[in-house]
Protein backbone atom coordinates (compact mmCIF):
# COMPACT_ATOMS: atom_id res chain seq x y z
CA UNK A 1 0.00 0.00 0.00
CA UNK A 2 1.54 3.20 -1.14
CA UNK A 3 -1.17 4.94 1.52
CA UNK A 4 -2.29 3.91 5.01
CA UNK A 5 -5.92 4.59 5.53
CA UNK A 6 -6.81 6.49 8.80
CA UNK A 7 -9.59 7.93 9.57
CA UNK A 8 -8.83 11.58 11.53
CA UNK A 9 -10.33 13.14 14.18
CA UNK A 10 -10.67 16.81 13.56
CA UNK A 11 -13.91 17.72 16.45
CA UNK A 12 -12.84 21.13 17.83
CA UNK A 13 -8.92 21.06 16.09
CA UNK A 14 -7.69 23.93 13.78
CA UNK A 15 -7.59 23.14 10.48
CA UNK A 16 -6.36 25.56 7.34
CA UNK A 17 -7.21 25.92 3.98
CA UNK A 18 -5.40 27.66 1.54
CA UNK A 19 -7.68 29.18 -1.88
CA UNK A 20 -10.82 30.47 -2.09
CA UNK A 21 -12.08 28.69 -5.26
CA UNK A 22 -14.87 26.03 -6.14
CA UNK A 23 -12.35 23.41 -5.06
CA UNK A 24 -11.99 25.04 -1.94
CA UNK A 25 -15.08 24.71 -1.17
CA UNK A 26 -15.94 21.54 -2.04
CA UNK A 27 -13.15 20.85 1.05
CA UNK A 28 -14.48 22.99 3.05
CA UNK A 29 -18.07 21.32 2.38
CA UNK A 30 -16.78 18.14 3.51
CA UNK A 31 -14.51 19.35 6.60
CA UNK A 32 -17.70 21.32 7.89
CA UNK A 33 -19.40 18.17 8.16
CA UNK A 34 -17.07 17.27 11.23
CA UNK A 35 -17.29 19.89 14.23
CA UNK A 36 -13.54 21.07 12.96
CA UNK A 37 -12.66 24.77 13.07
CA UNK A 38 -11.60 26.28 9.98
CA UNK A 39 -9.13 28.91 9.20
CA UNK A 40 -9.48 29.91 5.35
CA UNK A 41 -6.65 32.22 3.60
CA UNK A 42 -7.56 33.78 0.40
CA UNK A 43 -7.52 37.34 -1.06
CA UNK A 44 -10.79 36.63 -3.37
CA UNK A 45 -13.54 33.62 -2.41
CA UNK A 46 -15.62 32.18 -5.04
CA UNK A 47 -19.75 32.45 -4.24
CA UNK A 48 -19.95 29.10 -2.98
CA UNK A 49 -16.88 29.25 -0.49
CA UNK A 50 -18.36 32.47 0.41
CA UNK A 51 -21.56 31.08 0.87
CA UNK A 52 -19.84 28.89 3.46
CA UNK A 53 -17.93 31.47 5.33
CA UNK A 54 -21.26 33.24 5.88
CA UNK A 55 -22.94 30.35 6.88
CA UNK A 56 -20.52 28.78 9.72
CA UNK A 57 -19.26 30.98 12.34
CA UNK A 58 -16.37 28.08 12.84
CA UNK A 59 -14.91 29.27 9.32
CA UNK A 60 -12.73 32.08 9.80
CA UNK A 61 -11.93 34.16 6.74
CA UNK A 62 -8.37 36.02 6.48
CA UNK A 63 -8.82 37.79 2.68
CA UNK A 64 -4.86 38.10 1.91
CA UNK A 65 -2.00 36.04 1.45
CA UNK A 66 -0.95 32.92 2.38
CA UNK A 67 1.84 33.28 5.34
CA UNK A 68 4.17 31.04 7.40
CA UNK A 69 2.89 32.39 10.35
CA UNK A 70 -0.47 30.25 9.30
CA UNK A 71 0.87 27.44 9.92
CA UNK A 72 0.81 27.67 13.53
CA UNK A 73 -1.24 25.11 15.44
CA UNK A 74 -3.05 23.58 12.60
CA UNK A 75 -3.75 19.35 12.82
CA UNK A 76 -3.91 19.38 8.82
CA UNK A 77 -3.41 21.67 5.71
CA UNK A 78 -5.33 22.04 2.55
CA UNK A 79 -3.51 23.92 -0.30
CA UNK A 80 -5.97 24.64 -2.90
CA UNK A 81 -4.73 27.82 -5.33
CA UNK A 82 -4.07 27.31 -8.56
CA UNK A 83 -0.77 28.49 -7.96
CA UNK A 84 1.68 25.82 -8.10
CA UNK A 85 4.83 26.93 -7.06
CA UNK A 86 2.96 28.43 -3.65
CA UNK A 87 1.11 25.27 -3.56
CA UNK A 88 4.66 23.62 -3.39
CA UNK A 89 6.19 25.74 -0.91
CA UNK A 90 3.04 25.09 1.40
CA UNK A 91 3.81 21.32 1.59
CA UNK A 92 7.37 22.30 1.93
CA UNK A 93 6.87 24.01 5.16
CA UNK A 94 4.39 21.42 6.11
CA UNK A 95 7.05 18.63 5.42
CA UNK A 96 9.77 21.09 8.42
CA UNK A 97 6.58 21.52 10.57
CA UNK A 98 5.25 17.42 9.82
CA UNK A 99 1.79 18.62 9.50
CA UNK A 100 -0.15 16.57 7.14
CA UNK A 101 -0.94 18.23 3.92
CA UNK A 102 -3.19 17.24 1.12
CA UNK A 103 -2.54 19.77 -2.43
CA UNK A 104 -5.48 19.46 -4.69
CA UNK A 105 -3.99 17.84 -8.03
CA UNK A 106 -0.43 17.58 -7.33
CA UNK A 107 -0.64 13.90 -5.57
CA UNK A 108 3.27 14.17 -5.74
CA UNK A 109 3.33 16.75 -3.04
CA UNK A 110 0.27 15.30 -0.60
CA UNK A 111 1.34 12.84 3.04
CA UNK A 112 -2.49 12.99 3.30
CA UNK A 113 -5.15 12.29 0.35
CA UNK A 114 -9.17 12.49 0.60
CA UNK A 115 -11.40 9.35 -0.27
CA UNK A 116 -14.37 8.77 -2.04
CA UNK A 117 -16.74 8.81 1.50
CA UNK A 118 -19.61 7.09 1.86
CA UNK A 119 -21.56 8.87 5.03
CA UNK A 120 -23.84 6.77 6.90
CA UNK A 121 -22.79 8.66 9.93
CA UNK A 122 -21.43 7.10 12.54
CA UNK A 123 -20.97 4.60 9.32
CA UNK A 124 -17.85 5.60 7.19
CA UNK A 125 -16.97 4.35 3.87
CA UNK A 126 -13.77 6.12 2.68
CA UNK A 127 -12.91 4.62 -1.13
CA UNK A 128 -8.82 5.72 -2.32
CA UNK A 129 -7.23 4.84 -5.67
CA UNK A 130 -4.32 6.22 -3.96
CA UNK A 131 -4.89 9.23 -6.39
CA UNK A 132 -4.31 7.07 -9.70
CA UNK A 133 -7.97 6.99 -10.88
CA UNK A 134 -10.00 9.53 -8.52
CA UNK A 135 -12.92 9.06 -10.65
CA UNK A 136 -13.04 5.10 -10.82
CA UNK A 137 -12.76 5.63 -7.06
CA UNK A 138 -16.15 8.10 -7.23
CA UNK A 139 -17.27 5.12 -9.41
CA UNK A 140 -16.76 2.52 -6.67
CA UNK A 141 -18.20 4.94 -4.28
CA UNK A 142 -21.61 5.35 -5.84
CA UNK A 143 -21.86 1.42 -6.73
CA UNK A 144 -21.67 0.56 -2.92
CA UNK A 145 -23.66 3.72 -1.75
CA UNK A 146 -26.73 1.73 -3.66
CA UNK A 147 -26.42 -1.02 -1.46
CA UNK A 148 -26.32 1.07 2.01
CA UNK A 149 -29.55 2.51 3.56
CA UNK A 150 -29.17 6.25 4.15
CA UNK A 151 -30.62 5.16 7.52
CA UNK A 152 -28.24 2.40 8.14
CA UNK A 153 -26.11 5.01 10.55
CA UNK A 154 -29.20 5.04 12.81
CA UNK A 155 -28.92 1.23 13.73
CA UNK A 156 -25.26 2.29 14.41
CA UNK A 157 -25.96 4.42 17.24
CA UNK A 158 -28.91 2.25 18.53
CA UNK A 159 -26.34 -0.68 18.32
CA UNK A 160 -23.96 1.53 20.64
CA UNK A 161 -26.32 2.28 23.13
CA UNK A 162 -26.46 -1.77 23.93
CA UNK A 163 -22.77 -1.89 24.16
CA UNK A 164 -22.32 -1.44 27.90
CA UNK A 165 -25.56 -3.87 29.19
CA UNK A 166 -24.42 -6.45 26.92
CA UNK A 167 -21.00 -6.38 28.39
CA UNK A 168 -22.53 -6.72 31.51
CA UNK A 169 -24.69 -9.50 30.98
CA UNK A 170 -22.28 -11.52 29.16
CA UNK A 171 -18.54 -11.54 29.98
CA UNK A 172 -17.45 -14.34 27.93
CA UNK A 173 -16.21 -12.09 24.35
CA UNK A 174 -16.99 -15.05 22.57
CA UNK A 175 -20.36 -15.88 23.02
CA UNK A 176 -20.96 -11.92 23.13
CA UNK A 177 -19.46 -11.89 19.67
CA UNK A 178 -22.13 -14.49 18.53
CA UNK A 179 -24.90 -12.37 20.20
CA UNK A 180 -23.83 -9.16 17.94
CA UNK A 181 -23.71 -11.26 15.11
CA UNK A 182 -27.14 -12.35 15.65
CA UNK A 183 -28.80 -8.99 16.54
CA UNK A 184 -26.68 -7.34 13.48
CA UNK A 185 -27.76 -10.41 10.82
CA UNK A 186 -31.65 -11.14 12.61
CA UNK A 187 -35.23 -8.95 11.93
CA UNK A 188 -33.72 -5.97 14.33
CA UNK A 189 -32.06 -4.21 11.53
CA UNK A 190 -35.12 -4.48 9.43
CA UNK A 191 -37.08 -3.04 12.03
CA UNK A 192 -34.91 -0.16 12.21
CA UNK A 193 -34.66 0.49 8.17
CA UNK A 194 -38.24 0.61 8.12
CA UNK A 195 -38.56 3.40 10.88
CA UNK A 196 -39.73 1.11 13.57
CA UNK A 197 -37.32 2.07 16.04
CA UNK A 198 -39.05 1.05 19.22
CA UNK A 199 -39.95 -1.92 18.08
CA UNK A 200 -35.65 -2.40 16.94
CA UNK A 201 -34.84 -1.43 20.53
CA UNK A 202 -37.29 -3.52 22.11
CA UNK A 203 -36.31 -7.03 19.98
CA UNK A 204 -32.53 -6.15 21.03
CA UNK A 205 -33.15 -5.63 24.27
CA UNK A 206 -35.22 -9.02 24.17
CA UNK A 207 -32.23 -10.66 22.64
CA UNK A 208 -29.71 -9.28 24.90
CA UNK A 209 -31.87 -10.35 28.11
CA UNK A 210 -32.44 -14.10 26.65
CA UNK A 211 -28.70 -14.35 26.17
CA UNK A 212 -26.79 -16.69 23.64
CA UNK A 213 -29.54 -19.02 24.19
CA UNK A 214 -32.46 -16.89 22.72
CA UNK A 215 -34.23 -18.05 19.74
CA UNK A 216 -33.66 -16.77 16.51
CA UNK A 217 -36.34 -15.06 14.76
CA UNK A 218 -36.90 -15.75 11.18
CA UNK A 219 -38.92 -13.24 8.44
CA UNK A 220 -40.09 -13.73 5.12
CA UNK A 221 -39.14 -11.29 2.71
CA UNK A 222 -41.60 -11.04 -0.51
CA UNK A 223 -39.91 -9.82 -3.02
CA UNK A 224 -40.73 -8.60 -6.90
CA UNK A 225 -38.46 -8.97 -9.19
CA UNK A 226 -39.40 -7.13 -12.38
CA UNK A 227 -39.83 -8.56 -15.64
CA UNK A 228 -36.20 -9.82 -16.28
CA UNK A 229 -33.63 -7.37 -16.74
CA UNK A 230 -31.25 -7.48 -13.41
CA UNK A 231 -30.74 -3.71 -13.62
CA UNK A 232 -34.71 -2.94 -12.88
CA UNK A 233 -34.51 -4.48 -9.23
CA UNK A 234 -35.05 -2.29 -6.66
CA UNK A 235 -32.01 -1.29 -3.99
CA UNK A 236 -34.45 -2.84 -1.38
CA UNK A 237 -34.78 -6.04 -3.41
CA UNK A 238 -31.03 -6.13 -4.00
CA UNK A 239 -30.09 -5.85 -0.22
CA UNK A 240 -32.52 -8.49 1.13
CA UNK A 241 -31.69 -10.81 -2.07
CA UNK A 242 -27.94 -10.78 -0.57
CA UNK A 243 -28.65 -11.45 3.11
CA UNK A 244 -31.54 -14.28 2.85
CA UNK A 245 -30.47 -17.78 3.97
CA UNK A 246 -32.94 -19.53 1.86
CA UNK A 247 -34.82 -18.64 -1.89
CA UNK A 248 -38.10 -19.85 -3.19
CA UNK A 249 -37.84 -18.86 -6.21
CA UNK A 250 -40.47 -19.16 -9.83
CA UNK A 251 -39.64 -19.63 -13.17
CA UNK A 252 -40.32 -16.08 -14.05
CA UNK A 253 -37.29 -15.48 -12.02
CA UNK A 254 -34.52 -14.80 -14.63
CA UNK A 255 -30.65 -16.30 -14.25
CA UNK A 256 -29.19 -12.54 -14.50
CA UNK A 257 -31.70 -11.97 -11.29
CA UNK A 258 -30.83 -15.18 -9.71
CA UNK A 259 -26.76 -14.85 -10.18
CA UNK A 260 -27.84 -11.66 -7.63
CA UNK A 261 -28.98 -13.75 -4.75
CA UNK A 262 -26.83 -14.03 -2.05
CA UNK A 263 -24.14 -17.36 -3.25
CA UNK A 264 -24.36 -19.71 -0.46
CA UNK A 265 -28.16 -19.50 0.22
CA UNK A 266 -30.42 -22.77 -0.35
CA UNK A 267 -32.60 -22.27 -3.64
CA UNK A 268 -35.69 -23.86 -3.75
CA UNK A 269 -37.71 -24.09 -7.11
CA UNK A 270 -41.31 -23.38 -6.73
CA UNK A 271 -42.09 -22.69 -10.45
CA UNK A 272 -45.44 -23.28 -12.02
CA UNK A 273 -46.66 -23.95 -16.14
CA UNK A 274 -49.60 -24.17 -17.31
CA UNK A 275 -51.11 -27.16 -16.29
CA UNK A 276 -47.91 -28.41 -14.58
CA UNK A 277 -47.61 -26.83 -10.71
CA UNK A 278 -43.97 -28.01 -9.52
CA UNK A 279 -45.63 -27.31 -5.82
CA UNK A 280 -49.00 -26.49 -5.18
CA UNK A 281 -49.41 -23.20 -3.50
CA UNK A 282 -50.58 -23.95 -0.10
CA UNK A 283 -47.70 -25.89 0.32
CA UNK A 284 -45.52 -22.88 -0.82
CA UNK A 285 -46.96 -20.35 2.03
CA UNK A 286 -46.70 -23.59 4.64
CA UNK A 287 -42.89 -23.68 3.49
CA UNK A 288 -42.69 -20.31 3.61
CA UNK A 289 -44.09 -20.18 7.56
CA UNK A 290 -41.70 -23.53 8.35
CA UNK A 291 -38.65 -22.01 7.24
CA UNK A 292 -39.16 -18.67 9.04
CA UNK A 293 -40.23 -20.46 11.84
CA UNK A 294 -36.67 -22.42 12.11
CA UNK A 295 -35.38 -18.40 12.44
CA UNK A 296 -33.97 -18.65 8.73
CA UNK A 297 -34.67 -15.12 6.52
CA UNK A 298 -36.40 -16.72 3.87
CA UNK A 299 -37.02 -14.53 0.33
CA UNK A 300 -39.91 -15.49 -1.62
CA UNK A 301 -38.84 -14.25 -5.13
CA UNK A 302 -41.39 -13.49 -8.06
CA UNK A 303 -41.34 -11.92 -11.22
CA UNK A 304 -42.85 -8.94 -11.82
CA UNK A 305 -44.93 -7.52 -8.94
CA UNK A 306 -45.74 -10.26 -6.16
CA UNK A 307 -49.17 -8.31 -5.96
CA UNK A 308 -49.97 -8.12 -9.77
CA UNK A 309 -51.14 -11.42 -10.60
CA UNK A 310 -48.28 -13.00 -7.99
CA UNK A 311 -50.94 -14.46 -5.41
CA UNK A 312 -48.45 -12.65 -2.81
CA UNK A 313 -51.32 -12.01 -0.69
CA UNK A 314 -51.99 -15.54 -0.50
CA UNK A 315 -48.83 -16.04 0.73
CA UNK A 316 -48.99 -12.93 3.58
CA UNK A 317 -52.11 -14.06 4.78
CA UNK A 318 -51.14 -17.64 5.68
CA UNK A 319 -47.68 -16.22 6.78
CA UNK A 320 -50.11 -13.77 9.33
CA UNK A 321 -52.31 -16.40 10.42
CA UNK A 322 -49.08 -18.26 11.69
CA UNK A 323 -47.46 -15.18 13.23
CA UNK A 324 -44.64 -15.03 10.94
CA UNK A 325 -42.86 -11.81 10.29
CA UNK A 326 -42.76 -10.64 7.01
CA UNK A 327 -41.45 -7.61 4.54
CA UNK A 328 -42.93 -6.90 0.96
CA UNK A 329 -40.71 -4.99 -1.50
CA UNK A 330 -42.49 -4.20 -4.54
CA UNK A 331 -41.35 -4.92 -8.23
CA UNK A 332 -41.56 -3.18 -11.85
CA UNK A 333 -44.57 -5.33 -12.72
CA UNK A 334 -44.63 -6.73 -16.59
CA UNK A 335 -46.83 -4.43 -17.97
CA UNK A 336 -44.88 -1.37 -17.32
CA UNK A 337 -41.06 -2.95 -18.05
CA UNK A 338 -42.35 -4.93 -21.30
CA UNK A 339 -44.46 -2.46 -22.91
CA UNK A 340 -41.52 0.27 -21.90
CA UNK A 341 -38.63 -1.85 -23.32
CA UNK A 342 -40.68 -2.58 -26.36
CA UNK A 343 -41.73 1.35 -26.84
CA UNK A 344 -45.53 0.74 -26.26
CA UNK A 345 -47.12 3.53 -23.76
CA UNK A 346 -49.52 2.07 -21.86
CA UNK A 347 -51.30 5.22 -22.11
CA UNK A 348 -51.33 8.42 -25.05
CA UNK A 349 -53.67 10.96 -25.18
CA UNK A 350 -54.22 10.24 -28.86
CA UNK A 351 -54.90 6.64 -28.24
CA UNK A 352 -55.75 5.86 -24.87
CA UNK A 353 -56.80 7.31 -21.26
CA UNK A 354 -57.10 4.58 -19.24
CA UNK A 355 -55.05 0.95 -19.19
CA UNK A 356 -56.39 -2.58 -17.64
CA UNK A 357 -54.23 -5.02 -16.41
CA UNK A 358 -56.08 -8.51 -17.15
CA UNK A 359 -55.20 -12.63 -16.56
CA UNK A 360 -55.16 -14.11 -19.57
CA UNK A 361 -54.81 -17.20 -17.60
CA UNK A 362 -58.22 -18.84 -18.81
CA UNK A 363 -59.30 -21.65 -17.32
CA UNK A 364 -60.86 -24.72 -19.08
CA UNK A 365 -60.09 -22.32 -21.81
CA UNK A 366 -63.30 -19.98 -20.10
CA UNK A 367 -63.27 -17.48 -18.83
CA UNK A 368 -66.04 -14.67 -16.86
CA UNK A 369 -64.32 -11.56 -17.83
CA UNK A 370 -67.16 -8.65 -18.75
CA UNK A 371 -66.10 -8.68 -23.08
CA UNK A 372 -68.49 -5.72 -23.38
CA UNK A 373 -66.41 -3.23 -20.86
CA UNK A 374 -63.15 -4.75 -22.74
CA UNK A 375 -63.86 -3.89 -25.87
CA UNK A 376 -64.71 0.32 -25.42
CA UNK A 377 -61.27 1.94 -27.69
CA UNK A 378 -60.14 4.29 -25.48
CA UNK A 379 -58.27 1.94 -23.24
CA UNK A 380 -54.91 -0.31 -23.16
CA UNK A 381 -55.64 -3.52 -22.47
CA UNK A 382 -52.53 -6.02 -21.25
CA UNK A 383 -53.33 -9.66 -20.66
CA UNK A 384 -50.65 -11.56 -18.69
CA UNK A 385 -50.66 -15.24 -19.38
CA UNK A 386 -52.17 -15.05 -22.68
CA UNK A 387 -50.45 -16.69 -25.04
CA UNK A 388 -52.58 -19.79 -24.68
CA UNK A 389 -56.00 -17.90 -24.46
CA UNK A 390 -54.44 -15.55 -27.15
CA UNK A 391 -57.17 -16.56 -30.25
CA UNK A 392 -60.04 -16.68 -27.52
CA UNK A 393 -59.02 -13.52 -26.04
CA UNK A 394 -59.06 -11.95 -29.95
CA UNK A 395 -61.94 -13.56 -30.88
CA UNK A 396 -64.26 -12.43 -27.95
CA UNK A 397 -63.18 -8.72 -27.84
CA UNK A 398 -64.03 -8.74 -32.24
CA UNK A 399 -67.57 -10.43 -30.85
CA UNK A 400 -67.90 -7.96 -28.18
CA UNK A 401 -67.89 -4.67 -30.85
CA UNK A 402 -64.19 -4.53 -30.75
CA UNK A 403 -62.57 -3.68 -34.06
CA UNK A 404 -60.72 -6.45 -35.71
CA UNK A 405 -58.04 -3.92 -36.84
CA UNK A 406 -57.63 -2.99 -33.26
CA UNK A 407 -53.14 -3.02 -33.09
CA UNK A 408 -52.14 -5.89 -31.13
CA UNK A 409 -48.79 -6.93 -29.52
CA UNK A 410 -47.05 -10.26 -27.84
CA UNK A 411 -43.97 -9.39 -25.52
CA UNK A 412 -41.92 -12.35 -25.71
CA UNK A 413 -39.27 -12.68 -22.80
CA UNK A 414 -39.66 -8.58 -22.38
CA UNK A 415 -36.73 -6.36 -20.98
CA UNK A 416 -34.19 -9.30 -21.38
CA UNK A 417 -31.58 -9.41 -24.40
CA UNK A 418 -34.00 -12.40 -25.86
CA UNK A 419 -36.83 -9.73 -26.17
CA UNK A 420 -39.24 -10.50 -29.16
CA UNK A 421 -42.27 -8.23 -30.21
CA UNK A 422 -44.82 -9.51 -32.40
CA UNK A 423 -47.61 -6.69 -33.84
CA UNK A 424 -50.43 -7.30 -35.45
CA UNK A 425 -54.19 -6.97 -34.31
CA UNK A 426 -56.98 -9.09 -33.27
CA UNK A 427 -57.42 -10.33 -36.34
CA UNK A 428 -53.75 -11.48 -37.64
CA UNK A 429 -51.82 -11.50 -34.31
CA UNK A 430 -52.64 -15.18 -33.54
CA UNK A 431 -51.63 -16.74 -37.17
CA UNK A 432 -48.31 -14.46 -36.51
CA UNK A 433 -47.93 -16.14 -33.41
CA UNK A 434 -47.93 -19.42 -34.41
CA UNK A 435 -46.10 -18.49 -37.28
CA UNK A 436 -43.24 -17.43 -35.58
CA UNK A 437 -43.36 -19.93 -32.61
CA UNK A 438 -43.96 -17.87 -29.41
CA UNK A 439 -42.55 -19.24 -25.95
CA UNK A 440 -43.63 -17.94 -22.77
CA UNK A 441 -43.10 -15.73 -20.83
CA UNK A 442 -45.47 -13.44 -23.29
CA UNK A 443 -47.41 -10.41 -22.61
CA UNK A 444 -50.21 -9.32 -24.33
CA UNK A 445 -50.91 -5.76 -25.11
CA UNK A 446 -54.03 -4.68 -27.49
CA UNK A 447 -54.89 -1.42 -28.10
CA UNK A 448 -54.10 1.88 -30.30
CA UNK A 449 -50.74 2.87 -27.74
CA UNK A 450 -49.49 -0.49 -30.04
CA UNK A 451 -49.75 1.71 -33.31
CA UNK A 452 -46.34 3.28 -31.92
CA UNK A 453 -43.79 0.57 -32.10
CA UNK A 454 -41.57 0.17 -33.50
CA UNK A 455 -41.32 4.07 -33.69
CA UNK A 456 -40.74 4.54 -29.96
CA UNK A 457 -38.71 1.56 -29.63
CA UNK A 458 -35.40 1.91 -28.23
CA UNK A 459 -34.68 -1.26 -26.47
CA UNK A 460 -32.27 -3.45 -29.32
CA UNK A 461 -30.90 -6.78 -28.61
Amino acid sequence: MEYFPLFHKLDGKQCLVVGGGAVAARKIRLLLKTQVRLHLVSPKLHRETEELQNQYARLQHSAREFQAQDLNAVELVFACTANKSLNAEIARLCGEKRIPVNVVDQPELCTVITPAIIDRTPILVAISSSSAAPVLARSIRQQIEKLLPPNLGKFATLLSGFRKSMAAKISDSKQRLRLWQQIVDGPAKELQLAGRDKDAHKLIQQTIDQGVEADVQGEVYLVGAGPGDPELLTLKALRLMQQADVVLYDRLVSDGIMELVRRDADRIYVGKQRAEHSVPQEDINLQLARLAKEGKRVLRLKGGDPFIFGRGGEELETLAEQGVSFQVVPGITAASGCASYAGIPLTHRDHAQSVRFITGHLKSDKTNLRWPELASGDQTLVFYMGLVGLPMICQSLIKAGRDGSTPAAIIEKGTTTQQRVIKGDLQTLPGLVMTEVVRAPTLLIIGGVVSLYPSLSWFQK
